[in-house]
Formats: C-alpha cells, sequence, structure tokens
C-alpha cells in the first residue's frame, strides 16, 4: 500500500502482454534472441518442438510467432484502435492493405490508426546469416474514443533520426537519456501523430517516453499536465531502482500519481523505463482479438465488415511479405511516395 506521501500507487510484476490503464488497451514486449539467418530470412535453426503457426514458446530464448518460415505476424485485420511499434532492435517488415510498405528499426517508431478497418502484416526478417540477429520492440495498443473509431487508416513513421531526445544530467553527471514518441517532456515537443489520434487532442495529454538511465543515475520525473492523467512507468532493464523513494525490483509495472513530480534513482546497472499516460477516455470498451469497439453489437459488425470487405482486401500475393535481402530502411506509402530517414533532417537533440 502507499504511504500518505508516496506517489507510488501500485507495483506488479511484469507479464505477458503487459497490463496498462485507459486510454492504453495493452503493451506487448517482444525480445528475441533469433540466431543467425538461414539466407532466406528465416532461423538457421531446426523449428522441431514449436507449434508452427501459433509459436509464442520462446524456446531458446525466442518464438516464430504466427510465422511458419519467417518468424512474425501474417496478414491480420484491426478496428477501432491504433498500434504503436516501437523498435529497439532488428527490424520489421510491414506491408498492408492501404499498399503500404516498409522496413523500418533501431529507434524507429511505426503508428498505425486502423479506425474502420485496415489488414496489415509484420514480419520480423533475419538478414544476417553471420551472426545473431536479436529483436527487441514494444507494441502499444492506444484505443480510440467513439467518434474516430470508423476513421479513415492512416500509416505513419517515425524515424529515429527525427524523434526528439533529451540528455539530463544530475549533480555527479549521471545521465539519462528520454526519447519522446509522443506528447511533451518540457519544452521538447514529439512529432505529430495522427490526426485521428487520442494522442492529437488537446485534453488527452498522452505521453509516451522511453528512459535509459546509466548507473546511479538520478532523474526528475516531472508531472503530468492535465488533472485526471493516468501514468504507468514499466521498468523494464535493470536490476534495481528507488522510484519516489521506494525500492523496486524489475521487471514491474509501477502505477504512479501523476500530478507530482517523482524522483527515480537508478541502481547498480545501467535501468530502462517506458513512460505510458493520458486522461482516459472513459468509454465501455468491447474486444474481440483485433477488434475494439464500445459495443458487443459493434464486434459482430466488424465481424460482418471483414468477412464481406476484407477491409479493403490484400494487395500482396503472399500473407507475409519480405522486403529483400538489403537492410536499408524504407517507407513506400499509399499512393506511391516513398521516402527514406537518411535523406530527412534529423532533430535537435539537447
Amino acid at each position: 500500500m502507499p504511504t500518505p506521501t508516496s506517489p507510488v500507487l501500485s507495483v506488479q510484476p511484469l507479464g505477458f502482454p503487459w497490463v496498462t490503464a485507459d486510454p492504453f488497451l495493452f503493451c506487448a514486449y517482444h525480445d528475441d534472441a533469433y540466431p543467425r539467418g538461414n539466407g532466406a530470412m528465416g532461423p538457421a535453426a531446426s523449428l522441431a518442438g514449436r507449434d508452427i503457426g501459433q509459436d509464442f514458446s520462446r524456446k531458446d530464448g525466442w518464438s516464430m510467432y504466427h510465422g511458419d518460415s519467417v518468424p512474425g505476424f501474417p496478414a491480420h485485420p484491426h478496428r477501432g484502435f491504433e498500434t504503436v511499434t516501437i523498435v529497439r532492435k532488428g527490424l520489421i517488415d510491414h506491408s498492408d492493405s492501404l499498399g503500404a510498405t516498409a522496413r523500418f528499426g533501431g529507434g524507429d517508431v511505426q503508428w498505425v490508426t486502423a479506425g474502420k478497418g485496415i489488414v496489415h502484416s509484420e514480419m520480423f526478417p533475419l538478414l544476417k546469416a553471420d551472426e545473431d540477429n536479436p529483436l527487441e520492440l514494444f507494441q502499444i495498443w492506444l484505443n480510440l474514443p467513439r467518434r474516430n473509431k470508423m476513421a479513415e487508416p492512416h500509416f505513419t513513421m517515425l524515424w529515429n533520426e527525427q524523434i526528439p531526445r533529451r540528455v539530463v544530467a544530475d549533480a555527479q553527471v549521471r545521465k539519462t537519456e528520454v526519447a519522446v514518441i509522443a506528447g511533451n517532456f518540457g519544452d521538447l515537443s514529439a512529432l505529430a501523430p495522427p490526426p485521428d489520434s487520442w494522442a492529437a487532442q488537446a485534453e488527452a495529454d498522452v505521453a509516451i517516453w522511453t528512459l535509459r538511465m546509466e548507473a546511479g543515475a538520478g532523474f526528475q520525473l516531472p508531472p503530468a499536465v492535465l488533472a485526471g492523467t493516468q501514468r504507468t512507468l514499466y521498468f523494464f532493464k535493470g536490476k534495481g531502482a528507488s522510484v519516489g523513494g521506494q525500492a523496486v525490483q524489475g521487471p514491474v509495472a509501477i502505477k504512479l500519481q501523476a500530478d507530482v513530480e517523482v524522483a527515480i534513482a537508478a541502481g547498480d546497472t545501467i535501468c530502462e523505463f517506458l513512460v505510458l499516460q493520458g486522461r482516459p477516455i472513459a468509454e465501455p470498451v468491447a474486444q474481440y482479438g483485433p477488434f475494439v469497439m464500445n459495443t458487443q453489437q459493434e464486434i459482430q459488425q466488424a465481424m460482418q465488415d471483414y468477412r464481406r470487405t476484407q477491409f479493403g482486401g490484400w494487395p500482396f500475393g503472399d500473407s507475409a511479405p519480405v522486403h529483400g535481402t538489403e537492410p536499408k530502411r524504407f517507407a513506400r506509402h499509399p499512393g506511391g511516395k516513398t521516402e527514406a530517414p537518411e535523406a530527412l533532417s534529423p532533430s535537435a537533440t539537447a
């Protein structure tokens, strides 16, 4: 139980997926120690003993998920929410029913508004045949308010080179790096979220930040801007830390009082955290697999619409497309516009 002066409201172990608070639906953390590739972008290892097509075993430290030769998630539908995918290591090959394709990773973020319906695939190509192919990512499901659940689908790339970051040093010059995926950290503002996102609403106070703290570093987590904001701090890497004066051992989810500054101190190893915050949408949630609506009737309608229309159809010859052996990152947007992060101007990082 929190003490009267503690900003820590609760601490609970992390499972899979991570439990989140409104407006977030959940966060899946994938940390897979994939082996060398086999030249066809799959693992150079036996797949015996795995339930191929449904492999969440973490056998040998990795899973195939729904992939049969390349790990990942072949074509599947979504309606009524958004996915925010932050890739820390490795690469993802994305394809969707809008005609968009992308290869991204190494700090890049993909933000997809499913809205009235989208089909997409997320495959994990193992390009390196001479060394291991570790993959680490978060996929965060962010709900949409009722008024935007049937918005037009939207595909957005936030490239690593343009994501705002700030390095903060404590009195002993031990550093904390803050990456701002959504929201504002002081005068540092994130890149614009999709237009129909809850994160695009001024009253939402949505923030998605990652913190990387040097061993022994101290950091002051600033208070949320608006009353009613909910905030959870996920301590996912590091042996121990102090949060609001309370010792914690990771990996844990720490629900915080959002309207006060909270002191964080790393232990004797590098510590990493994910911050998810936002004011609740405070509407009923009805969920069935990849569909998130407000009522069961709307869920039934989503299933009927998908059976009838396939949400626009799948424009690729394979349900699990991968984008060649060249590791270069790119995005091809609906309509054909292509971008590469190397050609973009970097963000100002303080």
